[in-house]
């Protein structure tokens, strides 16, 4: 079922998440089904659980709406639930994020090149996969949203408050979004 994408101001994007519980095989499933309904009605490429207001880490992405730019991201797909990342690059890149928690504001953040994760899958078949270029980005930011962390809070300090009254505008409701929002 599609979800309202919860927005800059909201509290849960604040928390850190819970551990799934992988005996609730049947929440999950809900849960990772709201995900990709909601991501898949929302012109993004990931969406983590608390963006739609559940404060597990749960998280959705979706290569294939950037496959135009990335061309090898073309069926990449993956739902990360109870994700760790056991090893990050030396080497880092910057690129240009935004988020459907924080709509119309875009800014460079610098996350590593390459991740090692160890994860469970939506058949709760646990993994371990390297990420690299764009995969490794996406997945990043998403489980940055599980530590109750947004792209905002990684930007340069003066990129940060040039933003201020942006984000302002966002927490109080002062933003249009082409998906359901909502702020709590």
């Amino acid at each position: 079922m599609i979800q309202p994408i919860y927005l800059y101001g909201s509290e849960v994007l604040r928390k850190v998440a819970a551990p799934a519980d992988l005996s609730d095989k049947a929440g999950l499933a809900t849960l990772v089904q709201d995900l990709w309904d909601t991501l898949d009605k929302s012109d993004g490429c990931g969406l983590a659980a608390p963006q739609i207001g559940v404060s597990l880490r749960v998280a959705v992405v979706n290569g294939d709406v950037m496959e135009d730019v990335y061309p090898y991201l073309k069926g990449f797909r993956r739902t990360f639930i109870n994700p760790v990342i056991l090893e990050e690059s030396a080497t880092m890149c910057e690129y240009n994020e935004g988020c459907l928690s924080v709509p119309g504001i875009y800014a460079d953040v610098r996350r590593p090149e390459t991740i090692k994760v160890e994860y469970y899958d939506e058949n709760l078949e646990k993994k371990t996969e390297t990420f690299d270029k764009f995969a490794a980005r996406m997945i990043q930011h998403e489980f940055s949203h599980l530590d109750g962390e947004l792209f905002t809070d990684l930007v340069a300090p003066i990129r940060r408050k040039m933003l201020s009254k942006k984000l302002l505008n966002i927490a109080h409701g002062k933003v249009g979004t082409a998906y359901k929002a909502k702020i709590k």
